[in-house]
């Protein structure tokens, strides 16, 4: 039976949930979801958001409270509620079709539904040519389009999503969400964390959630309204010595209230954009530095996210690096540099005629889709993977990239976790200071860093299999960086990490290449990818494109225009029709539209009213699709393509 239109969804009042002994995870949430929203629910490592889905899915107790779903208690919906953990849960060693059936069977759905919905969805994500394929052979991206598959063969009126596009690439993540927009107008109603900001701009609303508490739920311009701030962007001569005076002014949180450094830029929130920019110029000048205030503009929601928790004193730590072996005289050498490198895997080219130079003291950033080549990339510039073709630097040697001296130069914190699970944190931290060769007399200096770092301190004896996603990953870069490696190689390091310690990870990063340290990274999150000083995009085993993130925008043919729309699927759908469909983004009730003439008469035709129209700057997630379709349409596809 379908759900009335006007009914609520989902309906939460006074939610506690308390382990023993005393834990509250959860304090007293209220909120309410009507049929047919995405409803975001955002927050730090921590927060709760895990313990309320697992309790909306019917499989955990709440302590007190109420939790309904269309009325009913949440264990009794069970039927009507699609639940995706943070984790693949399917069957790796069975098919694509074999985990359609297996789970369909599971809800006591016919078969004859299970094959009529699985090729209607399977169709709808594009994965309709991979039914004989093994799960566990499946991409990221790929993995998450199954499991959402599986969740919807048994027709649920609720969706429960936990962070589903962790470790899925933007092509991938797009089409997820568009998918979801058009399952929310045809009436499903979702409910979504993600520690990607800019995915929860595409919620209708959002709650920010922190200790067990929402601290504030709205559509998402109204949260960035409510902070009340305009962003600066501003340019200058030397980024972090600029970040270091203005962080002074912004102690108090009143007369600036953020500043983030990112590749060719800093973002300062201000209050108030007349003052803020006469006193950033005033700053950096008596600093004795140039300033260019290239543009004002709205916050993001992830500016809002920081804003809000450090207004509460909340903020990760970022103690001061114990550095004694800085690379500064090597800045501007060649750190990492490759010529035309080729791997082949039996027949299959993996990599083709990639070239690359990284410097000391430079953050270069490696972008592409799942199944691009960039994991076997780094593999071969780190030298844990010999080339079939080409020539290769690296830390200042041409050759014997394996020996002893080579592997201490460089660090690498690679895609998956790399610690050692069934060890303690204090264990794996000396497993590899002594791999990398730490002096013993730094050592115990450097494991107390990793541990504060980390947020951690006085809990080195966990097991490290034991600690949530985000702490893993903050473990496992501070184990790569004990020994102060010249070259660093880190692949996807701040996956599943939440906003704030993602700020700590890239302060530590960008402090590592003031010191000299070139740095070589790859990431999903695009947002990051704006903290690198250059980026080559990667297609199919090629680099197809490099430059500034400036610069690579500046390349870009068409303007970006947001749009208000009183019916944004119809209108998307609608321009979708001829224009070619990475062009157009639903983020919400907001209509992104990326085209080179004027799309209001056809939408006006239809019956489809314009409330506003205006240019906004291309976001680098923007400017990598749109690499990647120009790539495609040349031929260039990755062999799950």
């Amino acid at each position: 039976m379908t759900p009335a239109a006007g009914a609520s969804a989902i309906h939460v009042a006074s939610l506690v949930k308390t382990y023993k002994p005393d834990t509250q995870a959860v304090k007293g949430i209220s909120f309410d979801i009507p049929r047919g929203q995405i409803f975001g629910l955002i927050g730090p490592d921590g927060a709760g958001k895990t313990t309320t889905f697992q309790i909306l899915a019917g499989v955990m107790e709440a302590t007190s409270g109420q939790v309904a779903i269309y009325g009913k208690p949440a264990r009794e919906a069970r039927s009507q509620t699609g639940y995706l953990t943070q984790t693949f849960s399917l069957y790796p060693d069975l098919t694509v079709a074999e985990n359609l059936s297996y789970i369909g069977n599971l809800r006591h759905i016919a078969a004859k539904d299970i094959q009529e919905r699985g090729h209607k969805y399977l169709s709808m994500f594009d994965m309709d040519r991979f039914t004989a394929r093994l799960a566990g052979r499946l991409s990221g991206g790929m993995k998450q389009k199954l499991a959402l598959a599986c969740a919807l063969v048994a027709q649920p009126s609720v969706l429960l999503l936990d962070e589903p596009t962790t470790g899925v690439d933007p092509v991938s993540r797009r089409e997820f969400w568009d998918t979801l927009a058009h399952l929310a107008i045809d009436g499903l109603t979702i409910m979504v964390a993600t520690p990607y900001l800019d995915e929860a701009e595409r919620c209708h609303r959002v709650a920010l959630m922190h200790l067990g508490e929402i601290r504030e739920i709205g559509a998402p311009a109204q949260l960035r309204e409510h902070l009340g701030a305009k962003r600066l962007e501003v340019h200058t001569d030397n980024l972090g010595r600029a970040e270091e005076l203005l962080s002074v002014q912004s102690a108090d949180h009143r007369i600036i209230f953020d500043v983030q450094r990112f590749g060719d830029r800093l973002d300062v929130i201000v209050p108030d954009a007349a003052a803020g920019s006469q006193l950033v110029e005033s700053t950096l000048r008596n600093g004795g530095l140039t300033v260019d205030i290239f543009r004002v503009d709205q916050p993001t929601l992830e500016n809002t996210f920081v804003a809000t928790l450090r207004a509460i004193g909340q903020d990760v730590a970022a103690p001061p690096y114990p550095g004694k072996h800085p690379h500064g005289e090597l800045k501007g050498k060649t750190a990492i540099g490759a010529k035309n490198l080729s791997k082949h895997f039996g027949e299959f080219l993996a990599v083709k005629d990639v070239s690359v130079e990284v410097k000391y003291g430079e953050i270069y950033g490696l972008l592409g889709a799942n199944g691009a080549g960039k994991t076997t990339t780094i593999k071969m510039l780190c030298g844990l993977l010999e080339a079939s073709a080409g020539a290769m630097e690296l830390a200042g040697e041409s050759g014997a990239f394996r020996s002893p001296e080579v592997r201490r130069r460089i660090g690498y914190m690679s895609q998956k976790f790399s610690l050692y699970d069934d060890l303690s944190i204090d264990e794996n931290l000396s497993f590899f200071a002594g791999v990398y060769g730490v002096p013993p007399e730094e050592i115990e200096e450097k494991k107390r860093w990793v541990l504060a770092f980390s947020g951690l301190e006085g809990k080195e004896k966990l097991i490290t299999g034991s600690l949530p996603g985000g702490w893993k990953q903050r473990v496992a870069f501070g184990a790569s960086i004990m020994h102060e490696p010249g070259v660093l190689f880190l692949d996807e390091p701040t996956s599943g990490v939440d906003p704030l310690a993602r700020r700590a990870f890239w302060r530590m990063i960008n402090k590592l290449a003031d010191m000299g340290t070139a740095i070589l990274v790859t990431t999903h999150y695009l947002e990051e990818a704006e903290q690198c000083n250059r980026l080559g995009f990667m297609v199919a085993g090629e680099i197809v494109a490099e430059g500034t993130p400036s610069g690579v925008r500046a390349q870009q043919e068409g303007k970006l225009l947001e749009m208000v729309v009183d019916q944004p699927q119809k209108a998307a759908d609608l321009l979708r029709e001829t224009e070619e469909r990475w062009r157009i983004s639903l983020f919400g009730d907001r209509l992104h539209v990326i085209t080179a003439h004027d799309v209001t008469p056809k939408l006006a035709a239809a019956g489809i009213k314009v409330m506003d129209v205006h240019e906004e700057t291309w976001s680098l997630e923007d400017v990598f699709i749109a690499v990647v379709e120009k790539a495609r349409k040349q031929g260039k596809v990755a062999k799950e393509d």
